[in-house]
């Protein structure tokens, strides 16, 4: 089959090589798939690159984690009435050497969702990652019916799917943070009920302008250094700032006080340490708004497979707004 990996960390020009690879067998439990649509996310690039550190815990890593295609065969205990389901794939990487930047991947039979008829490939791809965390951020700490929801950073993957998926959780209002006008128009089209420009207006004042002095039930962070200050100012009382990025700062000095006094909850999300039950009810719930129509799916670009280390720097430019994806088929 053909592939990508890479053997050391680097710069994805220089690591990323292309060719042949064998076609890897299902074992039991697990499912192979056809893959058509290798979706491409930031922590896929910083596993690459070594990002602060990280170890390279396999000789040969092909990349990704999110995928979409075709289950072909079938390990043991996996009912072969799965063969010729459309499927999307989460976490192919996580705990293996093998992602989906390849013709063929092998993950558990339950990281293969059946794709609702409504997806096609590239949609699927896009889910993972970002949807999964976008889930947990949301409704981890409960349910969030006809409570107030911000987004920061409402262009980006993950946001895009919080805000979706705080209005199909029922939320009263989303507001959304952005950094330009394209990405207002952006978190406006997928939901938010209002959006703020964070390089041209004070958010503080305008969220408190909107919500009154309640403030947010939930804020979900994308870059909690930059915004603490903000969130402890705007969270509501009982309220849960769900973040998960720093900004890459790797210490972030809290305002501990103004936090405590409202009770507030401060969860960090990290959606490979989430728990099986987590996963399961993040895969449930986006199948269930993808049936109910509830969500859209932004693809910034598509790279053949050949081209992976181009898809690579693209994604790591941080100018693209949408989802990346390597069309493998």
């Amino acid at each position: 089959m053909k592939a990508v990996w890479y053997e050391k960390p680097g710069n994805a020009t220089e690591v990323l090589e292309y060719g042949d690879m064998e076609q890897p067998a299902p074992g039991a439990g697990d499912v192979r798939i056809k893959v058509h649509v290798s979706g491409i996310n930031p922590s896929d690039t910083k596993f690459r690159s070594g990002w602060m550190g990280l170890k390279q815990p396999y000789p040969k890593t092909i990349p990704h984690n999110d995928g979409a295609g075709v289950i072909d065969a079938v390990g043991e205990n996996v009912s072969p009435e799965r063969i010729g389901e459309r499927v999307w794939i989460y976490e192919a990487q996580r705990h293996s050497a093998f992602g989906t930047a390849a013709d063929y991947v092998v993950v558990p039979a339950h990281k293969a969702m059946t794709m609702p008829e409504s997806l096609d490939f590239a949609a699927g791809a896009s889910l993972g990652v970002p949807a999964m965390t976008a889930h947990f951020s949301v409704f981890s700490d409960g349910p969030i019916t006809d409570k107030t929801v911000l987004v920061h950073g409402g262009a980006g993957a993950v946001g895009m799917y919080a805000i979706q998926l705080a209005k199909w959780g029922g939320a009263k209002t989303i507001l959304a943070t952005v950094s330009s006008d394209e990405k207002a128009a952006v978190a406006k089209q997928v939901g938010a009920d209002y959006v703020i420009n964070y390089r041209q207006e004070n958010v503080v004042a305008k969220v408190r302008e909107i919500t009154g002095k309640w403030g947010c039930d939930r804020i979900v962070d994308v870059a909690l250094a930059a915004n603490i200050d903000i969130n402890a100012k705007l969270v509501a009382r009982n309220g849960v700032i769900a973040t998960y990025e720093s900004g890459n700062a790797a210490k972030v000095e809290i305002p501990f006080y103004e936090l405590l006094y409202k009770n507030a909850a401060l969860r960090t999300v990290l959606v490979y340490a989430m728990s099986d039950a987590a996963h399961e009810a993040a895969a449930r719930d986006i199948n269930q708004a993808s049936r109910d129509g509830a969500l859209q799916h932004l693809i910034a670009a598509h790279y053949p497979l050949n081209e992976t280390a181009a898809a690579h720097d693209a994604v790591d430019s941080g100018k693209l707004i949408g989802k990346v994806v390597i069309d493998i088929t």
